[in-house]
């Protein structure tokens, strides 16, 4: 709905959908679940389109706060095995176009590979705006090497996902700086088309650093009061680089006897290879498999130093939660990650595969008690500074309005 001049009012509410390929445990998931009550506040009705249930993650979180969520398509879910991912990408487009048939929205905004394409393919050929979030960076050197990802396929998706993204795609939205000139370079976009809103996380649901908080953390889960803990959170895949913190670890613990590495994060391809490689080195009294879990922020409360050895990424939701706990962090010396941290104020950056300097890095920090605490005084300063949840919504959320009055201008003198 629209004013006579074609702009639309601030008060008038507007219907985003949102495609995403589940609502699980990653990062651009729980952006999603935590934004929808802000948004709902500044005038957004959002339509959740899941592509795919999830078990674990922030779906039953969603669906009890009582959102409008519409799963498509179940039974061509591709990672449940029923169905190769051209059927799945015609099953779930199908499903989207009889679900906007009688209810248009005003926006939609993918998220993901599969539903980036489902998006373009259902709205491709309307006026519909169509919003892209642009999550990750595409170092191809280190996706190869990805043992896990066929080149051939890597190839083939890039060629699609730029393609339809340049015919299709309305707006971008990245969430750094480093993704916008990653993605305007590999997928020849304008990067006019593309804007940079940071993800924020809920200060409220995260807590403050305290040191009875951090007590109790470390009882809940069987530390000692004077273990040394390293945390990182991560679904066990090769992107997330957690064989090179485990290699520092061994490094580090002939001289640390008391030093704990605790990985949270569900499994994932390099599961196996993971705990073969704590068995081999002797160190199933140092690290500490979590699995998935709910109590992140209790995690980190318990932590000494948190570690970010990432291979690539395009921003980090784990390194801001870690921020907002105040710690010290240890991270890939990656462009994304610069752009979160601030190298010698509140983190130690390292190059990518190197446990060595992962190491020096950790003990640097265990080492000097006036170092960590300036370095996690000013995480949480950061955090307070660029990251709330409230900012990013309200970013978010007057780029809707845009896209939206922008529709409705072109339609009024068309």
């Amino acid at each position: 709905m629209t004013t006579q001049n074609g702009h639309r009012s601030e008060g008038q509410r507007i219907t985003v959908m949102f495609v995403i390929n589940g609502l699980g445990t990653g990062g651009a998931e729980r952006s999603l679940a935590e934004m929808l009550p802000g948004l709902v506040d500044g005038g957004v009705r959002p339509v959740v389109a899941v592509l795919a249930p999830r078990t674990e993650g922030v779906q039953e979180e969603v669906l009890s706060r009582g959102y409008d969520v519409r799963f498509l398509n179940e039974g061509n879910d591709r990672r449940s095995g029923h169905g190769s991912l051209p059927f799945a990408l015609w099953g779930w487009t199908r499903a989207l176009r009889g679900e906007v048939a009688v209810d248009p929205p005003d926006i939609v905004h993918t998220t993901h590979f599969e539903s980036d394409l489902v998006g373009r393919l259902a709205f491709g050929r309307t006026t519909t705006p169509l919003l892209t979030s642009l999550v990750n960076t595409a170092d191809d050197a280190i996706r190869r090497d990805d043992p896990n990802m066929r080149p051939i396929k890597l190839m083939m998706a890039r060629r699609v996902d730029g393609w339809t993204a340049r015919r299709y795609g309305t707006h971008f939205h990245a969430i750094t700086h480093a993704v916008k000139r990653d993605a305007a370079a590999a997928m020849r976009i304008s990067p006019d088309r593309i804007t940079v809103i940071e993800r924020g996380r809920d200060p409220i649901r995260l807590g403050a650093p305290d040191p009875a908080r951090r007590a109790r953390a470390r009882r809940d889960l069987g530390l000692a009061p004077d273990d040394e803990v390293v945390v990182n959170l991560g679904r066990r895949e090769y992107q997330k680089g957690q064989r090179y913190l485990i290699e520092a670890i061994a490094a580090m613990a002939p001289s640390r006897k008391s030093l704990r590495l605790l990985i949270a994060g569900r499994d994932g391809h390099a599961s196996a290879e993971l705990s073969t490689l704590v068995t081999r080195l002797g160190l199933e009294n140092h690290v500490r498999f979590l699995g998935h879990r709910s109590d992140v922020p209790e995690i980190l409360s318990a932590a000494d130093v948190f570690a970010f050895p990432s291979l690539y990424e395009g921003l980090g939701g784990a390194l801001i939660e870690a921020m907002a706990l105040g710690l010290p962090v240890v991270a890939s010396d990656l462009e994304a990650v610069r752009e979160v941290v601030e190298a010698g104020n509140n983190a130690a950056l390292v190059p990518v595969r190197t446990p060595d300097a992962i190491a020096r890095a950790i003990d640097g920090i265990l080492d000097s008690r006036p170092m960590a605490m300036s370095f996690g005084r000013r995480s949480r300063q950061i955090f307070e500074e660029r990251f709330t949840l409230e900012r990013s919504v309200k970013s978010m959320t007057a780029l809707y309005r845009s896209l939206a009055t922008r529709r409705a201008e072109e339609e009024t003198y068309a």
